[in-house]
């Protein structure tokens, strides 16, 4: 749940994390998979409807303490009617929600002072009867539920953030736009890593078709028939992501001189290209519109018979462009054994894994005490350099 509302509202923000799967549906506050005792004295889930204060893009002090109850009249574990009941007559909310009846119950006999102790107070009257029939009854088990557009870019849920209940630090990473250029295998695994953050719009750029090859060192498993039929890179990865959230974005085309300008808008860059000219127009370009980006290489030549490995990620942010010169390679690398298709895909995934965790830091995600602004890591030695600090 990554709703606006959510991530300015602390009460509600306190929900999520508490695992109360919330839905804001018009001007009302919804929540789902409440356990009730129904009149048979079995344990059935509701969904909770309250309406949703606002003072411009937060919660305001609920206007009502009552609450309606979507499913049916709950009961206690004795079969009677639970006494906060003060409305029997159904409401049509629209959208197939009918409540059942309205609940009064104020905590501590107080008007809530907020939606988390508005919703809580009602839970645990309906919850507390429900365990005293089966002790398993909980909010906090609820079904995957497809999400709505207007509450997250995401299709459903997304229970790891709130599980872990830091859903405040994960909205550091709601950024408007964010750009993936080349998508081969680090490029893939950075998508992989980013699609599951509450970006906004994730814009793919490759000109390349999915090959066989290509299958080898991206995350997932592609099909027989999909490396067969040879799609666009981006539009195979687009299907593949597009089930999990909104706004993807393909373009089947490089960044070059000619196009440069469809990166001006974006709030943050990854460059996962070939080194050469392009690159160096990206670099340039996104340093003098002061556009954060992350630049990814690597380079992976034979000894005998073992390969070495050498991963890097250099950033340019916060002013801070001076050192890209000697650590990006600006020039055509025809020679380089990268570009003889040495590529595996645990070293495309670290290095993938390394640019994603400097995102993270630069928008306050990570706690970064090093502020380095090259990175390089050498299988042979095990051994993470951190270079280029800011002062």
């Amino acid at each position: 749940m990554s709703h606006p509302l959510v991530s300015h509202s602390p009460d509600l923000t306190q929900l999520v994390e508490e695992q109360y799967d919330i839905e804001i549906r018009d001007t009302n506050l919804l929540v789902h998979h409440v356990p009730y005792v129904t009149s048979d004295g079995t344990v059935a889930y509701g969904i909770l409807v309250s309406e949703l204060t606002t003072s411009g893009d937060r919660t305001d002090r609920p206007g009502r303490h009552e609450i309606w109850l979507v499913g049916g009249i709950p009961y206690d574990h004795q079969g009677n009617r639970i006494s906060i009941i003060n409305d029997l007559n159904s409401h049509d909310f629209g959208e197939g929600l009918v409540a059942a009846c309205s609940m009064s119950g104020k905590p501590n006999g107080e008007h809530p002072a907020d939606y988390h102790i508005k919703i809580s107070n009602y839970v645990r009257i309906l919850g507390d009867y429900a365990r005293a029939i089966d002790p398993e009854a909980t909010h906090t088990n609820f079904p995957v539920r497809e999400s709505t557009a207007d509450e997250s870019v995401f299709r459903y849920h997304d229970a790891a953030t709130s599980r872990s209940g830091i859903s405040a630090i994960t909205s550091k990473l709601k950024i408007s736009k964010l750009a993936i250029v080349g998508l081969g295998g680090t490029g893939a695994y950075v998508l992989d890593l980013v699609a599951k953050t509450p970006v906004q719009e994730i814009h793919l750029y490759d000109n390349d078709t999915f090959l066989a090859h290509n299958a080898f060192r991206i995350p997932g498993a592609a099909s027989f028939d999909e490396v067969t039929i040879k799609p666009l890179k981006v539009d195979y990865l687009f299907g593949k992501y597009d089930v999990m959230r909104r706004n993807i974005v393909a373009h089947p085309h490089n960044i070059t001189k000619e196009n440069i300008e469809e990166l001006r808008d974006m709030a943050f860059v990854f460059i996962a290209a070939d080194g050469g000219p392009d690159t160096k127009t990206m670099v340039e370009t996104l340093q003098s519109w002061g556009i954060p980006f992350v630049e990814c290489g690597m380079g992976v030549p034979r000894q005998e018979t073992s390969l070495r490995g050498t991963l890097r990620v250099t950033t340019g942010a916060d002013g801070h462009y001076d050192h890209i010169p000697s650590r990006v390679p600006f020039t055509d690398q025809e020679e380089d054994e990268y570009d003889w298709n040495i590529q595996t895909a645990d070293l495309n995934m670290m290095n993938a894994a390394m640019a994603v965790i400097k995102w993270k830091k630069l928008f306050g995600y990570y706690v970064d005490d090093k502020h380095e602004f090259n990175a390089t890591y050498t299988v042979s030695r095990n051994q993470m350099i951190s270079g280029d600090l800011s002062s």
